[in-house]
């Protein structure tokens, strides 16, 4: 009770309320928040400070960044709950705020966007952490064609001409324009008839549920901004008995990788990722590292395998 009371009186001010409502929905930077909220950067960093101390809100460090987000080990009671739903409502600047992050969210997926678009066509050329045929071999032995495979962040579609060999048909998405654009005409100069390549966010998937037998993140899952999300999108889209087929890297330190390569999260852990695929109700058969480079910074290759319940 008295934590409770505690957060209660820190929220009777409303930038922390504001602060907190924000940061219950995105993690962000004292700078983006500055942008947000339109507030001095000392007196936001004041009212995080006073949160974090009250274990509403945490610091993640991801590269030179510091960011803030709500405590996701803080079990929010009722009234601390509806103070937040009620919060949306009640406080005028609320739509403005979720307008600014929407923007703050769309400019960080451009960037992404525009590292690809700069890539379209230079894969094979240039070198990728963690896209070894050692990997996808080991995910291919455990998809049985025909079948309908969701081919989740494509690129330019070398894995999704090879799968539509076997398979009955092969969805290949991707948020880069050019990269889509270059797999498509791939697909029309090899006459490839069952490939898909459709332009989409992988949080917010351009397929139909209940549509696809596999979905694939193959080195891509790194690049979004919430895998978590993702996961889950590629769980929607899955037929009952369906498997998601994630390969990725391992959780690693090798910080150049966000500006070299657009990496956004440097890897996963074995517990990340099985919790990923739990909390998008999937069935974990394995998680397993299936190759390790040897030249520094020696990435290892992590593949998942989970089912979706009949």
């Amino acid at each position: 009770m008295a934590g409770l009371v505690k957060a209660l009186k820190l929220l009777g001010d409303e930038s922390r309320l504001r602060l907190l409502r924000l940061l219950a929905r995105e993690e962000l930077s004292v700078g983006e928040l500055q942008e947000i909220l339109g507030m001095g950067q000392s007196r936001i960093s004041m009212q995080l400070a006073q949160l974090k101390q009250a274990g509403l809100v945490e610091l993640r460090r991801s590269g030179q960044r510091s960011l803030y987000r709500f405590n996701p080990e803080r079990e929010l009671s009722p009234p601390l709950r509806d103070i937040l739903k009620r919060t949306g409502q009640e406080i005028a600047e609320a739509s403005s705020d979720d307008d600014a992050l929407a923007l703050i969210l769309s400019r960080r997926k451009d960037t992404l966007r525009a590292h690809f678009d700069e890539l379209a066509g230079r894969f094979g050329r240039h070198y990728v952490p963690g896209r070894s045929w050692q990997g996808l071999a080991e995910t291919l032995l455990r998809i049985l064609p025909p079948m309908v495979i969701a081919d989740l962040g494509a690129g330019e579609g070398s894995n999704a001409l090879h799968l539509s060999r076997r398979a009955e048909r092969v969805i290949a998405v991707d948020n880069s324009e050019r990269m889509v654009a270059y797999g498509r005409s791939l697909a029309r100069k090899y006459k490839v008839k069952n490939l898909d390549y459709r332009l989409g966010d992988l949080e917010d998937l351009p397929i139909e549920s209940s549509s696809c037998h596999i979905a694939l993140f193959h080195q891509s899952l790194h690049h979004v901004l919430h895998p978590e999300r993702a996961v889950a999108e590629a769980a929607r889209i899955l037929l009952p008995g369906g498997r998601v087929a994630i390969v990725d890297l391992m959780r690693h330190r090798f910080e150049q990788a966000r500006e070299l390569y657009a990496h956004v999260w440097l890897g996963f852990s074995q517990p990340e990722l099985l919790r990923f695929l739990r909390e998008a109700g999937l069935v974990t058969s394995e998680i397993t590292i299936v190759h390790r480079e040897e030249e520094p910074p020696h990435f290892e290759t992590l593949l998942a395998v989970a089912q979706k319940p009949a």
